[in-house]
């Protein structure tokens, strides 16, 4: 026989009838239901109760959710709320889950979202085993780096959309998946796309998938990525390179939370978290006409900004470590030590491209040191990004015009396409170059 306790849930509204909905639709689930009328009842049940879910209304007769969800992330900081708004709150429900609120619900109060929400919330892991398995993944011990994971620790409690922001290379999927794995969702899909690898003429099929015979090619059904994603983690990388006519059919999606495939007749619920990166200014690009404003405050309730690393230097020396123990066990090989020139060269570098340079660059050193030591020289950086207590070092002189421009040329395409993830389509219309020259570059410069 299972003797083990039942979850408890807190019932904060002062209509009867809604609280009488709630705590009918919850016992069915074999859950443990409390009500409180009122903030000041709550506050006293939450003193002397351990509760594993709060639902609570937006307007109190003594205060409001807002100020109860601000009391609960003062003293019980894990135990996830849901705000219950009017319909058509959609400010009332962001400011909820920008206060830290794990998701809310709109009156009339949908059953069947009901009960998603609540076993989405019941499905969280528990306090202790966050923090630790963020550490684990995402390395340094600086003041950024701490906060960050503070913040992840906290966002993966929630539903609210949010916007990670931050240069290439700095590690914005790393902590997309952080608080997906950190998260209810951790069972289900993640999914990330690259929206600047995916050619304009087929997003729509690829976002919300195709029906047979719906245009030329189409020789199956195929879901979209919307539809890979239900249950779980939709991340949009790059999404500032959607083009304005897919912003509209994205936006539609995200507030309706149902999709229509190319060709089919029916809208498909899907239940996605959506999360979202890009290393430009997204709010330059709404006051450019090139990002839609409505789009941008759908996805940015919460901005999540990944530090260079440059601003986080004393970071570097135990994320170079990490590189070579894994190089060492890829390879085979006894793993290379830094020298202390070579280690100091490093944390005097700007690190355009961030960790995924630092990678690239141990990597390149790591086959062509002597005697398993990584001297300075074999670091190979570029002088211009190197810097002397902190400034920017002035530019070296240029022996040779044509040499020095076909390395800047290399080096911009050859972050084109690692961040497109080596699509020459995608890395040619980020550079604004024709599919031809990009063709020719690659071959001029041995890229092919």
């Amino acid at each position: 026989m299972n003797t083990s306790p039942r979850q408890k849930i807190l019932i904060v509204d002062d209509e009867p009838d809604i609280r009488e909905l709630l705590e009918i639709t919850l016992g069915r689930m074999k859950l443990e239901t409390f009500s409180a009328r009122n903030l000041g009842e709550a506050q006293a049940l939450l003193q002397r109760e351990h509760f594993d879910l709060c639902l609570t209304d937006m307007r109190l007769p003594d205060g409001t959710g807002l100020e109860l969800v601000q009391h609960i992330q003062q003293r019980a900081p894990h135990l996830p709320v849901a705000m219950i708004t009017a319909y058509g709150s959609l400010e009332t429900a962001i400011n909820a889950l920008k206060a830290g609120a794990f998701d809310f619900l709109t009156k009339p109060v949908e059953l069947p979202r009901l009960r998603e929400l609540v076993s989405s919330a019941l499905r969280m892991p528990t306090a202790g085993g966050l923090s630790t398995a963020i550490e684990r993944r995402l390395l340094g011990d600086s003041p950024p780096m701490a906060n960050l994971r503070r913040q992840i620790d906290k966002l993966a409690r929630s539903q609210a959309p949010v916007y990670i922001s931050g240069e290439s290379g700095s590690g914005k999927e790393l902590v997309a998946r952080l608080i997906h794995e950190q998260g209810p969702r951790a069972s289900q899909p993640f999914v990330p796309v690259n929206c600047g690898a995916i050619p304009s003429e087929l997003m729509e099929s690829e976002f919300f998938g195709h029906r047979k015979g719906s245009f030329t090619g189409a020789v199956e059904d195929k879901p979209g990525l919307f539809q890979a994603a239900h249950g779980g983690t939709l991340f949009l990388d790059e999404v500032a390179d959607l083009p304005l006519s897919m912003q509209v059919k994205l936006l539609r999606a995200i507030q309706e939370k149902a999709v229509r495939s190319v060709g089919g007749q029916q809208e498909t619920v899907v239940d996605v978290r959506i999360l979202c990166a890009t290393h430009k200014d997204l709010e330059a690009e709404v006051s450019a006409e090139r990002f839609r404003q409505d789009l941008y405050y759908r996805l940015n309730v919460i901005e999540l900004r990944v530090p260079s690393l440059r601003e986080r230097r004393d970071d570097i020396e135990a994320l170079a470590m990490h590189v070579l123990k894994r190089l060492a066990k890829d390879t085979g090989h006894p793993e290379a030590r830094l020298h202390p020139q070579a280690l100091e060269a490093l944390k005097n570098y700007r690190f355009p491209g961030n960790v995924r340079e630092l990678e690239n660059v141990l990597e390149r050193a790591h086959t062509l040191c002597e005697n398993r030591t990584i001297e300075a020289q074999d670091l190979r950086l570029s002088e211009g990004n190197c810097t002397a207590d902190g400034a920017t070092a002035d530019l070296t002189q240029i022996d040779n015009l044509e040499d020095y421009l076909e390395s800047v040329e290399r080096k911009l395409i050859l972050q084109a396409l690692e961040e497109t993830r080596w699509n020459r389509t995608a890395a040619a219309q980020r550079l604004s170059l024709s599919f031809r020259s990009m063709r020719y570059r690659l071959k001029k410069l041995g890229l092919d």
